[in-house]
Parts: C-alpha cells; sequence; structure tokens
C-alpha cells in the first residue's frame, strides 16, 4: 500500500476550519451578552430615573402614608411624559404632585432631564453625515420591546432638523466681524440648483480662516456682491484697513468691492481661473501649450517680468485667436497683485488662487450631496450655512502662515488710500 502525505497546507487549512467552527458559538455569545448588557443598562437606567423621581416628590410632600399639616402639595398618581434616549423619545411614567393651591409643581430632576436639545443635535448629527429622514431610527441602537418609543417618523425628524438649522442659520448669518482682524477675504459663488450662493470667507493676521457670510442670488451680479458686502460692514467688518480681496475674476465682484471698499481693497485675480478662461478661447490642441507658458510667466521673478511675458502670449495669439489675447490681457495687473507683495513664495501660492474658497465650497457640496428636491431658497440656504459650518470645524491655518506679518505690512504700503494720504501729508510739509 502506499503511503499518504498530508501536506502542511491542508493541515493549515484543517486547523483554520476547527478554529472558525469554534469561534463561532464565541462569537454569538459575545453578541448575546452585549445585548443583554445593553438591554439591562436601559432597564436600570429607567429605574434609577423612577427612584429620582419619585424621591424629588417625597422631598415636596413627605413620607407616603404620614400626614404633614405644614405640607403644601400632595401626591397626584402618574401621568406618561417622554424623555430623550438614544436618539429619540421615549415614554415614561411620570409621577405627579399638585399644590395645596391649585396647579402641578415641577420636579427638579424632570426639568433637567427633559430639555429635547439633545435629540435635535442627535438628528442634526445623523442628516449631515448622510442619514436620510426615513432612515433615521434605522440608525438608531435598537431598545428593549418593553420600552415605548416615538419622534423617530420621517415627518418628526424633518420638523426638527428644519427647526434647528433655521436657527443656526439666524445665528450664523448674525455673527459680529469687529473683533475679526482680516487682511485677506476670499470672495466665490457656488451653484445649487437654480441659485448662485457667494460665500466669503476670510484669513486674519495668524493665518486662520473664518467664514464670514453669505449671500443667496441667482448670478454674481454686482447688486448682489454689494449686498454680500454691505451685509458684512454692517456687522463690523472694517473698511478703512488695507485689505487683499481674491476674487475669481467676475467682474460683478470687481465692482462691489471698489463700490463698497473704495482705494482700501487690492483686488488679486484667481490664476486658475484665468488660465482656465484663456484656454476656453482656444483649440484642445493649443490648451496646453498656452496653459505652459502662462505658469511659466507666473514663476517670474517679479510682476514687471511676467507681465512682460503674458503680453508676448497675447501679441503672439492675436493673429490667431483674437478672443484668447483679449483674455490674456483683461484685468492682467490684478492677476499679478499677489507677486507685487513682499511675501515668501508658500503664503503667495495660497493667496494667487481662491483654491482655500473652493475647499470650502467642495466639503460644502459634500454636506448637500443627499438632498434630491430643494424647496426654495431659504432650504438651500439652512443646508449651506450647515455645510459651512462643518468645514469650519476642520480648518486648519493656511500653508505660509508664519509670512502674515509681512502681508500685513506688503498691503500697507501698496494700498491706494494710505499712498494718498501719505503723498497729501508731504505735499502739507514741503
Amino acid at each position: 500500500m502506499g503511503k499518504h502525505r498530508t501536506s502542511r497546507n491542508q493541515v493549515k487549512e484543517a486547523g483554520l476550519r476547527e478554529v472558525k467552527t469554534a469561534r463561532k458559538p464565541v462569537v454569538e455569545v459575545v453578541i448575546g451578552a452585549r445585548e443583554s448588557l445593553f438591554q439591562l443598562s436601559i432597564d436600570t437606567g429607567l429605574q434609577v430615573l423612577e427612584a429620582l423621581l419619585e424621591e424629588d416628590r417625597t422631598e415636596l410632600v413627605g413620607p407616603k402614608g404620614t400626614h404633614d399639616p405644614s405640607r403644601g402639595a400632595y401626591r397626584g398618581g402618574h401621568d406618561e411624559g417622554t424623555l430623550v434616549l438614544g436618539g429619540r423619545k421615549v415614554r415614561v411614567r411620570k409621577p405627579r404632585v399638585q399644590a395645596m393651591g391649585g396647579g402641578e409643581v415641577r420636579l427638579s430632576t424632570w426639568e433637567q432631564l427633559s430639555s429635547e436639545d439633545p435629540l435635535a443635535r442627535r438628528m442634526y448629527e445623523q442628516m449631515i453625515v448622510g442619514v436620510s429622514t426615513r432612515k433615521y431610527e434605522r440608525s438608531l441602537e435598537p431598545l428593549p420591546g418593553q420600552v415605548e418609543t416615538v419622534g423617530t417618523s420621517k415627518s418628526e425628524v424633518s420638523r426638527t432638523f428644519v427647526a434647528r438649522t433655521g436657527a443656526q442659520l439666524e445665528e450664523f448669518l448674525q455673527r459680529r466681524l469687529e473683533d475679526l482682524d482680516l487682511p485677506v477675504v476670499m470672495l466665490d459663488g457656488l451653484h445649487v440648483d437654480d441659485r448662485v450662493l457667494l460665500v466669503a470667507l476670510g484669513i486674519d493676521r495668524e493665518g486662520a480662516k473664518r467664514v464670514l457670510g453669505l449671500w443667496e442670488g441667482t448670478t454674481e451680479s454686482e447688486e448682489v456682491c454689494r449686498s454680500l458686502l454691505s451685509e458684512l460692514v454692517g456687522r463690523g467688518l472694517r473698511v478703512e484697513q488695507a485689505r487683499l480681496f481674491v476674487i475669481d475674476g467676475g467682474k460683478g465682484l470687481r465692482k462691489a468691492i471698489r463700490t463698497v471698499f473704495g482705494a482700501w481693497a487690492l483686488v488679486g485675480r484667481c490664476r486658475v481661473h484665468k488660465m482656465r478662461n484663456v484656454a476656453e478661447h482656444l483649440p484642445r490642441g493649443k490648451q496646453t501649450w498656452v496653459r505652459m507658458q502662462m505658469r511659466q510667466a507666473f514663476k517670474s521673478d517679479t510682476a514687471e517680468k511676467a507681465k512682460k511675458l503674458l503680453l508676448q502670449l497675447a501679441k503672439s495669439l492675436e493673429e490667431a485667436y483674437p478672443s484668447a489675447a483679449a483674455s490674456v490681457r483683461e484685468g492682467l495687473d490684478e492677476t499679478l497683485t499677489v507677486m507685487k507683495l513682499t511675501i515668501g513664495s508658500t503664503l503667495a501660492a495660497t493667496l494667487c488662487s481662491t483654491n482655500p474658497i473652493e475647499n470650502l465650497n467642495g466639503s460644502v457640496r459634500t454636506v448637500m450631496r443627499r438632498v434630491k428636491r430643494w424647496r426654495g431658497g431659504r432650504m438651500i440656504l439652512r443646508w449651506t450655512s450647515c455645510g459651512l459650518l462643518e468645514a469650519e470645524k476642520r480648518f486648519h491655518r493656511v500653508k505660509g502662515h508664519r509670512d502674515m506679518p509681512a502681508l500685513v505690512s506688503s498691503l500697507r504700503a501698496l494700498c491706494p488710500a494710505l499712498q494718498s494720504v501719505a503723498l497729501d501729508t508731504e505735499e502739507r510739509v514741503a
């Protein structure tokens, strides 16, 4: 008879099967113990709550069965109330206390625990992470069968979310700005459904980002932009401060900034948008070459050299692609504003585009991705403010923030308003 050899792999597989077979009942025991522990915790908690409420009633009316002529209240049986537990409301048997002169006396423990704010907070968090109103109840830990729950229906969750986000929107739109020192403000539009939402992002002297405001319209027109900026000024944003405004190149934004902030504002155009706008006027085969030429110009040592190279590029495009040449020349000085500032290359790279606010808008879209139907501008504003505030929680200081003091000094040196004041002073002295 031949010998039967068992390979090492066969032995290993057999051992794994035995381990899995033995592990299965262990896992079932662990899961069962977990469920039992959770049920025990709920049952124990409800019993402790019942004891605390009864203790409050005893302090008010005295021990049961003992007559006290000086007492000001008496037992009034029990009533049914609701408390927040695990992201929903549960029905709880509540002891009642009646005052001698009429009316009901409130129990201190019940007053402390009856707030519905934890429920609203839980529902808000679930909606923000993408749980739909229909699936909210499924996202919660199941409670023991004897505990009756309420407040998890689709309509209840929706009403709670609308109420909380509405209050949050009002608070967000009224935040004061006078205590913020913001040498940089970025502006950009966010398209939602048929609306355009203008978002303002500020950067303070420490390099920290702060969402400043939000305005709803249908276009990025000068009137809409001016409304946003005027609203920021009304909430305390200082006008008489040398400040850099970084925009995507919209004419409405530029005009609104000049109208509201005048000579105190330096406007910087986003290079990414600039290259994209120029490329739109070119055939696909020319776009890569033109982008390369523009990037090379933006790497120049000075703004003057960069401008010279870009004008040469425009001249080379003039004959074959006049629209592209005009796009290169349009707003050229504002595209080079950051290059005129005496700051480090890292901070300059941060401020030469609207990427910080584009990233912010991307976070907003992530929060709003589950919404299938928009029911008006108010709903859009509520959801957008939620996304902005969620993104604000994860803000970091901008890259190159150590050069912010140098930026402030450079802005003051280039600010037209301060330059005119200096010239007036020199003339009076002369």
